[in-house]
């Protein structure tokens, strides 16, 4: 008897809903359902120091609004729980501990320090960086002796040092990577706690996946994966490498180029099943060729390998398109509805009423107030931004070194927005009052306007981050070279929420 099917996503809490997540999702669930099978959500939290419960929220709120939904998760339970991988931890230090019993792992006690210098003699050497081995044939009694004395170690697992791997994927046929290429990976690390590779196997092993749909930046990976289901004994789901999502210049996406965050374009009044149609159309076409189709109709017809290899692009022009064939099939009262809908997510208009309340006398006032709220890009010009004291470079400089420390809040709150904004300030030596000013023009539209931190606050970090993107291109951008010393002040700089943030 066949098993029935099982897919999964498992996306990391550390950063804003990507789209790129919702797509492998889409395809995880159309080939689960259109084979009378289950989709499930995991949670890969493993990454302490970068995890956090409002970006897990934000996944999953993310997904559900595009119209995903799973069977089982960490919201929803399921016979697998617990479903977040940093609650699993006994389970993948027993299964490690199983390894290094077999001979098919070992202790490495380097510390970061002698990895480092490792790394850089092979570089010097015109090698690739990997790890040489140093620890992988002391005997077991010594390698207990030093755990038992407390010297910190990882486990790392053993790979063959000559031969070929051999696999097989749904969309490419046959593979073939060198074991050279192929690096002794941490299994656990000195913390505890997994890394992707042994949570990855041993979670899909426990919760019965039988498929793994995932991204071609995986591949690579693949050779670690089946020897660690050949160490257990374990039969390896069935592999298929969805190829990435690209700008429209073939690059790989990335937010410097595109807007990649799911909620930025609910919030930029793209409706959920216009964005999971297009999703659907990267690199993938229904037998009639059909452009507009909702997911039960892709479920309908699924069929893996209609998938196209070519690099999809993401042309948010062409999502915009779409986004109008779907609102113009709705009826009036429909449209309202959404329209009604929209304004009034999260009871933001609650939020804004009171941010404007002290400045109108009409209710007719609210519009010239408000409008930017709703805006996608407010309608600016470079000479909008002129300044008594900033050039157009430190203007620039400013906003493109607060977009950085921004999007690294792992909380989004007006006080951390405040935290960032006035430290930032403070370190580049320039009044709060001069520098706010070109932030109210990049999120505003206008230098008038009500408090700007509590818009950037209410209209979100995506929207906030966009905004100032667009800013930074309205002003003329960034050269390679004046974008890599602002990167060296970035880093220079630090965390200047690191302390202080609630």
């Amino acid at each position: 008897m066949t098993a029935a099917v099982r897919t999964r996503i498992a996306p990391s809490p550390t950063g804003f809903p990507h789209v790129g997540t919702a797509y492998i999702a889409l395809f995880n669930l159309a080939f689960a359902k259109a084979h009378g099978g289950e989709f499930i959500l995991r949670i890969e939290d493993t990454d302490q120091a970068r995890s956090t419960a409002q970006s897990e929220r934000m996944i999953l709120d993310a997904l559900r609004w595009v119209g995903l939904n799973w069977a089982e998760g960490p919201d929803v339970g399921g016979p697998h729980a617990p479903y977040r991988q940093s609650e699993r931890r006994e389970i993948y230090q027993a299964h490690a501990q199983q390894l290094l019993d077999a001979g098919h792992a070992f202790r490495c006690f380097c510390t970061p320090s002698e990895l480092d210098a490792m790394r850089a003699e092979q570089m010097a050497r015109g090698e690739t960086p990997r790890y040489d081995g140093r620890w992988a044939h002391i005997s077991r009694e010594e390698s207990d002796r030093l755990a038992a004395e407390g010297k910190p170690f990882v486990i790392r697992m053993r790979v063959p040092d000559e031969g070929v791997c051999r696999f097989h994927d749904m969309l490419r046929g046959e593979i073939e990577i060198p074991w050279a290429q192929v690096d002794m990976q941490v299994l656990l690390k000195t913390d505890g706690l997994p890394t992707y590779h042994l949570a990855n196997v041993v979670d899909d092993h426990l919760m019965q996946i039988t498929h793994v749909i995932r991204g071609e930046e995986w591949l690579s990976s693949a050779p670690k994966h089946q020897l660690l289901y050949q160490y257990f004994g374990w039969q390896m789901p069935v592999l298929c490498h969805m190829p990435l999502l690209r700008n429209p210049d073939k690059s790989k996406l990335s937010k410097r180029k595109n807007p990649t965050s799911i909620t930025y374009y609910r919030d930029a009044g793209v409706l959920p099943e216009a964005l999971l149609n297009y999703l659907a159309r990267m690199g993938y076409s229904l037998p009639n060729e059909a452009e507009k189709f909702t997911l039960d109709e892709l479920i309908a017809t699924f069929d893996i390998t209609r998938v196209s290899l070519g690099g999809p692009i993401f042309d948010v022009e062409k999502l915009t398109w779409l986004n109008g064939e779907w609102l113009r099939a709705l009826t009036p009262e429909q449209l309202a509805d959404k329209i009604l809908n929209w304004a009034n997510r999260s009871n933001n208009l609650t939020a804004i009423a009171q941010a404007i309340q002290p400045r109108i006398n009409l209710l007719s006032d609210a519009v010239n107030w408000a409008g930017f709220y709703f805006q996608n890009l407010p309608s600016i010009s470079a000479q909008d931004f002129d300044h008594k004291v900033l050039s157009t470079e430190q203007i620039i400089e400013v906003l493109q070194l607060a977009q950085w420390q921004l999007e690294a809040l792992p909380k989004w709150t007006e006080r951390n927005i405040q935290t960032v904004l006035t430290n930032l300030a403070g370190e580049l030596d320039i009044k709060l009052r001069d520098m706010m000013a070109p932030f109210f023009v990049a999120i505003a539209g206008s230098k008038a306007s009500t408090p700007v931190m509590n818009s950037m606050y209410l209209i979100g970090a995506d929207m906030t981050l966009q905004r100032l993107r667009h800013a930074i291109e309205v002003l003329g951008g960034i050269s390679k070279k004046q974008l890599k010393a602002l990167e060296k002040r970035h880093q220079a700089l630090g965390s200047l929420w690191q302390t202080k943030v609630n």
